[in-house]
């Protein structure tokens, strides 16, 4: 039995036991995740709240529902959770905010975070499995007596559209506006003063590094103090690429039926591109969380799933409307203007590491503050992800006092002058 087989009948084996223990586990939502037909005018307005019970999270929660734009300029509805800490800020001035940008959870509407985070896992075999892995890094900037926001990003648990899996635009305007609607909830000890940090890695670098680039122009009101994007997907076609055939070749799929929403115009040219395969595997993938993505696609490639026996990538960088979607997706063409931290595992098997290094760079030349951070990994894990998340473990200290120093007033040193000679 190969590596890759034992690796995917592993992945299936533990994603079918997770799924069996919350098949009935499944909280009922009612029609909070309906977003209304009209919509306020304000970004990051609220449209609903209500109160949400979190086990073992040091804070009190809101579920909330708040209007943002999405890539094409039409209002929309996104769902999220504000935690209003215990503990005490024992910095001076304003207690702080931290937009919570969390890494890949899927795409069908269960694996939203402000679902699991309400009991850890949501879901069962129809709905998705979903687990609130990010749940101890979110208590622990709670613990600091920061007020934490987790944005559900645009699509991800409102029922009206598909969740528009790292598209740059989507994902910014949902973190920034998320910032705002913090402000605005009920009993909220954080105001219009409290500097405002960005924390993501994967998903989340990716989401967290497009919102430190747009808020300048969309929410200069949002008072930003830094960023953290690790592991951020900044070159989409290279992590595309680095993705097939690992054990989240389902991401790919995300990505495309994401954009496929937002282009409809895409749908023809992908459909005719596409066999009977594909065309099941990109259907079967839209209502999944992570969980179930793994136990059906863990090391596929999805040269399988094309008329041309060519991967994904390559047919989409053969069609120059496909190509040029992607394409609008890469990070780095505008300049962040709070000091950004980027992390990177220097073997990372999903998201390449010389993509995120050159995102650094890129902010460098335009003379953007930087901390740039390369994790040295001395193993090839293979695309079964462990290197990808090491750095989220291993760095995830580092990384949340580096936020917590710069909501503090703390200045920071770039390294950009050292760049070159940086892992």
């Amino acid at each position: 039995m190969s590596r890759s087989h034992r690796a995917s009948l592993g992945a299936r084996t533990a994603a079918g036991a997770a799924l069996a223990l919350a098949a009935s586990a499944a909280p009922a939502f009612a029609g909070f995740y309906d977003p209304p037909a009209s919509l306020p005018s304000a970004n990051g307005a609220l449209v609903r709240t209500e109160s949400q019970g979190l086990n073992a999270t040091p804070g009190k929660a809101t579920r909330i529902m708040y209007k943002s734009t999405d890539n094409n300029g039409r209002p929309v509805g996104v769902t999220g959770t504000y935690i209003e800490p215990t503990a005490k800020y024992s910095g001076s001035g304003a207690r702080p905010l931290v937009v919570y940008a969390e890494g890949t959870q899927g795409q069908g509407d269960s694996c939203a975070p402000s679902k699991s985070l309400e009991s850890g896992y949501v879901g069962g075999t129809v709905q998705g499995f979903s687990a609130g892995y990010e749940i101890p890094g979110i208590n622990a900037i709670l613990d600091a007596g920061v007020a934490v926001v987790v944005t559900d990003y645009i699509g991800l648990g409102t029922t009206d559209r598909l969740h528009t899996y790292v598209d740059r635009v989507d994902q910014g305007n949902a973190v920034l506006d998320a910032a705002r609607a913090a402000l605005k909830v009920q009993g909220a000890s954080v105001t219009t003063a409290s500097p405002v940090g960005l924390y993501g890695y994967s998903q989340g670098g990716g989401a967290t590094a497009a919102a430190a680039e747009l808020q300048p122009s969309y929410a200069p009101d949002v008072n930003l103090k830094g960023v953290y994007a690790g592991g951020p997907p900044a070159d989409l076609g290279a992590t595309m690429t680095k993705a097939d055939g690992t054990i989240l070749t389902a991401v790919i799929g995300y990505a495309i039926n994401g954009f496929v929403q937002s282009d409809p115009n895409l749908k023809t040219i992908l459909d005719a591109q596409t066999n009977a395969a594909g065309k099941a595997a990109l259907n079967e993938i839209k209502t999944q969380c992570v969980a179930n993505s793994i136990a059906s696609f863990a090391f596929k490639q999805t040269k399988d799933w094309t008329v041309s026996g060519k991967s994904i990538t390559e047919v989409v960088n053969g069609i120059p409307a496909a190509k040029a979607v992607i394409d609008k997706q890469k990070l780095g063409k505008l300049k962040p203007t709070v000091p950004i931290r980027i992390v990177s595992g220097t073997q990372d098997d999903i998201v390449p590491h010389p993509q995120a290094k050159q995102l650094a760079q890129d902010y460098c030349n335009k003379g953007a503050n930087v901390g740039y951070v390369g994790v040295v990994q001395f193993l090839n894990t293979g695309g079964t992800a462990v290197n990808h998340l090491n750095p989220i473990i291993n760095d995830n200290g580092d990384s949340r006092k580096w936020l917590l120093d710069r909501l503090a007033g703390k200045s920071h040193v770039s390294n950009c002058a050292i760049l070159g000679i940086l892992p």
